[in-house]
């Protein structure tokens, strides 16, 4: 389909602006790089459009048309970068959308369960809780408007949503919403024994377990953005930058995959949630007593997560280098102008599966820089891959023994390996 768009769009606006909803907008502009960046791998793939002056020679056309993929790849970043600015600046307005529309929710829910029941102070105090909550979010997502909104806070620096921030924030909110609902009804209590029973629901014998997962959600939140610094500042960790965030960066790591210790930590942390919301729906008069067996549970949901992020990610490593040959070749020592094959592992790190993150990758060959070349093939890209990489033996490499070493797109650099190049 994005190649049909490309044939059919050609010559079209390219887009520029950052509205986003217009023909022209950002993400139209995006949306048409993508699709004639598409048309591009695959006719390459084919065969399809070299010039006659490389198609002679197979190291030439495959520099070619590496050489054309980069360009087309980095018109597509910079699209994308324009459209992830676009979305963000968007963000806001659709947070500000959320809360309300929450709190409506919330009006309509206290408005039918009091039919019977009455309305009482408790449901006032609660409504005014989340007007003022609703009202300090859509203040703070208006400051922070080309950040994302509300959402800001849990946008990690590698601009994706940052689980652990995420569901410290959530238990933050509640926590400062069973507080104003305790403070609404305080404000309007008359009874002296009635304050005395309202301030007694805010003992720690009571709320001991929501407070000890609070602590450990937001000190998880501050020990992982401190792991993770460390352990990339280490090259122990390659981290990716990406275009914008998505909802799926709370369960996936930064490939895209379902990552076992975010699904659980979401899980977990939202079924206790989900309790104390019910818990402070039932007692408004006191903190949620969150029973120990519960709040234990998320303790240990906690532990495995921060432990999943110290046994994440890993250096790349190059395994060995030997001389590439193909089908009809003699075999042969390295030498100037034969391509060299590096296995290894992690050379593309999570997130760098695009074509212009792939372009970025170098293999130093001695005191030569190399790119390494992308080789499309259809619906992808045969060369660079995680696990090998083919690049050629430049003639500006000294015949002896060299040393070859991988930088990947996240600045990583791997082992050295050391092969012998001949005359």
């Amino acid at each position: 389909m994005a190649v049909q768009e490309a044939r059919q769009g050609a010559g079209a606006h390219e887009g520029g602006c950052a509205c986003g909803n217009c023909p022209h907008g950002a993400r139209e502009g995006h949306r048409r790089a993508v699709a004639a960046f598409l048309l591009k791998r695959e006719e390459f793939a084919s065969g399809q459009g070299l010039p006659a002056a490389v198609a002679h020679s197979a190291s030439a056309s495959r520099q070619w048309v590496s050489d054309e993929l980069t360009q087309s790849a980095a018109l597509v970043a910079e699209r994308g970068r324009v459209e992830g600015e676009a979305w963000l600046g968007r963000l806001w307005l659709r947070t500000a959308y959320t809360v309300w529309g929450a709190f409506l929710l919330l009006l309509l829910v206290q408005a039918l369960t009091a039919i019977g029941a009455g309305w009482t102070a408790a449901r006032t105090a609660g409504l005014l809780a989340a007007l003022v909550v609703g009202l300090a979010m859509t203040g703070a997502g208006y400051l922070h408007r080309t950040r994302g909104g509300a959402l800001a806070p849990v946008i990690g620096e590698d601009n994706r949503l940052s689980t652990s921030r995420a569901v410290a924030a959530s238990w933050v909110l509640f926590a400062v919403y069973a507080v104003l609902v305790l403070v609404g009804q305080l404000a309007a209590a008359s009874d002296h024994g009635r304050r005395d029973a309202l301030i007694a629901g805010l003992d720690l014998a009571r709320g001991a377990g929501v407070v000890i997962v609070l602590a450990v959600v937001c000190g998880i939140a501050v020990l992982v953005r401190r792991v993770v610094g460390l352990r990339v500042l280490g090259q122990r960790l390659q981290k990716v930058r990406a275009d914008r965030p998505r909802a799926s960066d709370l369960l996936t790591d930064d490939s895209g995959r379902g990552s076992f210790t975010d699904i659980q930590f979401v899980v977990v942390n939202t079924v206790a949630l989900a309790f104390a919301v019910v818990r402070l729906a039932r007692r408004p008069d006191q903190l949620p007593d969150l029973p120990w067996g519960l709040a234990l549970l998320v303790l240990v949901s906690a532990a495995t997560y921060i432990a999943g992020k110290y046994a994440e990610g890993g250096r790349p490593v190059i395994l060995s280098v030997v001389r590439a040959r193909e089908a009809g070749d003699l075999d042969g020592p390295i030498r100037t102008g034969d391509d060299i094959e590096i296995r290894g592992a992690g050379f593309v790190p999570p997130g760098a599966q695009s074509a212009d993150r792939l372009s970025r990758m170098v293999v130093r060959i001695g005191a030569v820089h190399v790119h390494v070349p992308l080789v499309p093939v259809a619906g992808g890209f045969s060369n660079p891959t995680d696990a090998v990489l083919t690049v050629p033996v430049p003639a500006d490499v000294e015949p002896g023994r060299v040393e070859v070493q991988v930088v990947t797109a996240a600045g990583v650099e791997t082992n050295r390996c050391v092969i012998d190049v001949t005359d």
